[in-house]
């Protein structure tokens, strides 16, 4: 088993989205000895966000644009053959502004390809990547999942419709939220959030 394990808070060691991507990995890599991992840092390592130029190396963009963007081509290659490689992406997500963090957008922004993980027909576009499964730590200080802050969850409702898109329909949340509601609550929402993981992998 190939795995993709991505990060994204700007929180570092504080991160309760690393704490539960790490969680989630160990358990699949429990269940799985001697599954590949392929870790990236998309917070301290970067991806920069699309310019015209870029999206021009795997898009139809229309205008000139400069030549000297060549490496940037070949990581977009890099980051969607990589996803494509996975059979499984764990994503740590943490909710920022209701939605997700920028360096987790600049990745997607790279691995939604046209004739890569998604192709347009006449019927509307139809998503490649299909037959993977996409597990994501969901971290939130509020509380979204129900009630009157479910409306400003855009969060997990846009990587839920994004790798549905892509044809991925298997999209599992391991959710911890009101972590910044005190040190107790957060403790506990924490451990609520690590008991939910061995369910998140292995159902």
């Amino acid at each position: 088993m190939q795995i993709l394990h991505l990060d994204s808070s700007l929180q570092g060691d504080a991160s309760a989205s690393r704490e539960l991507g790490r969680a989630i990995v160990n358990t699949l890599r429990d269940a799985a000895p001697s599954a590949q991992v392929r870790y990236r840092d998309l917070a301290e390592e970067a991806i920069p966000h699309l310019t015209g130029a870029i999206a021009a190396g795997f898009r139809s963009v229309g205008g000139t644009h400069p030549t000297d963007v060549a490496a940037e081509h070949a990581r977009s290659a890099e980051l969607v053959e990589e996803f494509l490689a996975s059979e499984v992406i764990v994503i740590g997500a943490p909710m920022v502004n209701f939605s997700i963090a920028s360096p987790l957008k600049a990745w997607i922004d790279r691995i939604a390809q046209p004739g890569r993980s998604f192709r347009y027909t006449a019927e509307g576009p139809v998503g490649l990547a299909g037959g993977r499964r996409v597990i994501v730590a969901s971290t939130r200080g509020g509380f979204y999942s129900a009630g009157a802050g479910s409306g400003m969850d855009f969060q997990e409702s846009y990587l839920s419709a994004f790798f549905g898109f892509l044809g991925i329909t298997d999209v599992r949340f391991v959710r911890a939220e009101r972590l910044s509601k005190g040190a107790e609550m957060r403790a506990d929402s924490m451990a609520d959030a690590i008991a939910q993981v061995h369910r998140a992998v292995t159902l």
